[in-house]
């Protein structure tokens, strides 16, 4: 058996280095699985980074979760859906936080929420209940960088403090510290490094639209799906194409009339 704490270290590497491809995603999923004997210890590595990291950082991890999760089901590993499942509400507070520094990744959040939802992942009634208060503060958190971009209003501790979801509203751990906002402050290496990784995503989610599986003639049903039944207008326009290349054949070139006469005398 591998040792406890060298599994841990570097699962967490990997965690720390993943990015917007799909190899890095696929090689720390299959190291979890591979020491699926330590799940809860694995499980709790994903958390801890989710909360130690920036906001990049807990983007990427946040994107892993999904792909994690759909191998642990094909792997038949569910202890690990189960985990996850325990714990949403700390990974959503950790990947968009309340405090408004996480404003840049509630469309993250929300995106793979959704994801998990459609597999069975997560359930419907809680997803609405999350995205209901991701809008919140996403809400909120606009307010705040208005108010901090307005040359004509001076914030102070106690002026935010309206933006903030309600207590019956509010996603939260219990773990969160008391005084106002947190201060939204970009590194400009960080913001770089983010939209060179959302446009790796979007240029593979555009390569993805056409993709089709290969197994059970996918690509056949498809198609057939998507054609239309066959109407008056189709009939209509293939006779006159056939009359066209009848034409087209018959009366432009000398050599097929006389071959197609010496057909039909033969």
């Amino acid at each position: 058996m591998a040792d406890p704490f060298e599994v841990r270290m570097r699962f967490t590497n990997q965690l720390r280095q993943l990015n917007a491809s799909v190899t890095s995603a696929q090689k720390a999923a299959q190291f979890a699985l591979k020491h699926h004997e330590m799940g809860e210890d694995l499980h709790s590595c994903i958390l801890e980074q989710l909360e130690k990291n920036n906001m990049n950082t807990r983007a990427n991890i946040m994107y892993f979760i999904e792909h994690f999760l759909d191998l642990a089901q094909k792997e038949s590993h569910p202890e690990y859906v189960v985990l996850m499942q325990r714990d949403i509400i700390r990974v959503v507070d950790a990947v968009a936080p309340e405090d408004g520094t996480g404003i840049a990744n509630v469309k993250v959040a929300r995106k793979v929420l959704q994801a998990l939802a459609a597999k069975s992942f997560l359930d419907g009634e809680l997803l609405s209940q999350i995205e209901e208060v991701l809008r919140e503060r996403y809400s909120a958190a606009q307010q705040d960088l208005a108010l901090m971009s307005s040359p004509t209003t001076a914030v102070g501790d106690g002026d935010v403090g309206g933006g903030v979801p309600t207590p019956q509203t509010r996603v939260s751990t219990g773990g969160g510290g008391g005084g106002g906002k947190g201060k939204m402050k970009l590194d400009r290496k960080q913001v770089e490094q983010r939209i060179e990784e959302d446009r790796e995503r979007h240029k593979r989610q555009r390569e993805g639209i056409w993709a089709v599986s290969p197994e059970n003639e996918a690509e056949l049903s498809k198609l057939w799906e998507e054609t239309s039944e066959l109407g008056e207008d189709d009939e209509r326009m293939c006779d006159e194409e056939w009359e066209e290349w009848e034409e087209a054949m018959g009366g432009g070139c000398g050599h097929w009339g006389e071959r197609t006469n010496g057909d039909h005398h033969s």
